[in-house]
């Protein structure tokens, strides 16, 4: 006989988990909390994906192409970031078919230049438009 055994299976205190299921009313709570926030999660997801799907569908641009454009705001973006002369939140950048357009507002003709001139350094741009305002 194994030695463990050999007295007979004896009662011991209850793991965590049967205690749990003692009380099952705050478990079920708990578990339904849980499955309301992760269920709005993945609608909001997958949300998300068919808005996506809507613009690629009603872009004349391939998927790809949308995809390179992205990639280059967001260098263009991230150029304007690093640039200490630059507020980069108060201009916008929109790319379409590798042409960049700039709009917002800088305070000198200075920093309409560095914005111009860092957009068009950005990997993959065919042009630059600027609609940045000066404001002072």
């Amino acid at each position: 006989m194994i030695p463990a055994l050999k007295g007979g299976l004896k009662n011991s205190r209850p793991g965590r988990i049967i205690q749990t299921m003692k009380h099952p009313f705050p478990f079920a709570v708990v578990l339904l909390a849980c499955s309301a926030a992760l269920g709005g999660c993945a609608a909001l997801m997958v949300g998300g994906a068919a808005a996506g799907g809507y613009v690629v569908g009603k872009d004349e641009r391939s998927a790809g192409q949308i995809a390179r454009d992205a990639a280059i705001t967001a260098d263009v973006k991230a150029g304007l970031i690093g640039s200490s002369g630059l507020n980069a939140f108060r201009i916008d950048v929109d790319t379409y078919n590798g042409n960049v357009t700039l709009k917002g507002n800088v305070d000198t003709s200075a920093q309409r230049a560095e914005a111009e001139r860092l957009a068009r350094k950005a990997k993959g741009v065919r042009g630059v438009r600027s609609e940045l305002i000066v404001k002072r």
